[in-house]
């Protein structure tokens, strides 16, 4: 479905129109879906939650009437990407807390332009340093969320924050050094 398209049905979403809502999911539900997979890929192989049930919980989040105002597509999948980041560190925050000492859960960080050198980071651990990266840096800890955890190229990063792709890419690459750094034993 087209930019324009997702945009209108988000539109009457946000002023309350309850049968948008249906448009809503059979517009976005791939694409979601296909987020909430890249989300996984990156998760331990054994992981509890699958991409449908981040996907559920994420929409019922992302259409709540009382919040839902986005100004475009790419608008709405960035907040999805945020939220389903939130619903995979909640899980393993409550995974770790259960019976004193819980596993930590474990992600791997390798992918093309590796953050750290093929190690297992704790997903807990990696969501304090980016919560520490945004606040030197918003726009780094953007790049990182929506480019390795949603899955979008950088061109994709660059649509949705406005800037350059030559930008977000020198911003991604810092963003690599700073993280490889703060998360390395």
């Amino acid at each position: 479905m087209a930019d324009r398209d997702v945009t209108r049905i988000l539109q009457r979403v946000s002023g309350g129109n309850v049968s948008a809502v249906d448009e809503l999911t059979s517009a976005v539900y791939a694409e979601l879906r296909a987020l909430a997979q890249a989300y996984l890929q990156r998760e331990r192989p054994d992981h509890t939650l699958s991409a449908t049930a981040v996907v559920h919980e994420a929409y019922l989040k992302l259409i709540d009437q009382s919040r839902s105002e986005y100004r475009d597509r790419r608008h709405f999948f960035a907040i999805a990407a945020q939220v389903m980041r939130r619903i995979l560190v909640d899980h393993a925050r409550a995974r770790g807390s259960i019976k004193r000492g819980g596993r930590a859960e474990r992600l791997m960080l390798s992918e093309g332009g590796a953050v750290l050198d093929d190690a297992g980071v704790d997903l807990v651990e990696l969501d304090d340093t980016l919560v520490r990266l945004a606040q030197l840096n918003e726009r780094q800890a953007r790049i990182v969320e929506l480019h390795f955890f949603g899955g979008l190229t950088l061109d994709e990063v660059a649509d949705i924050l406005g800037v350059s792709p030559r930008t977000v890419d020198a911003e991604w690459r810092m963003a690599r050094w700073w993280l490889r750094r703060e998360l390395s034993p």
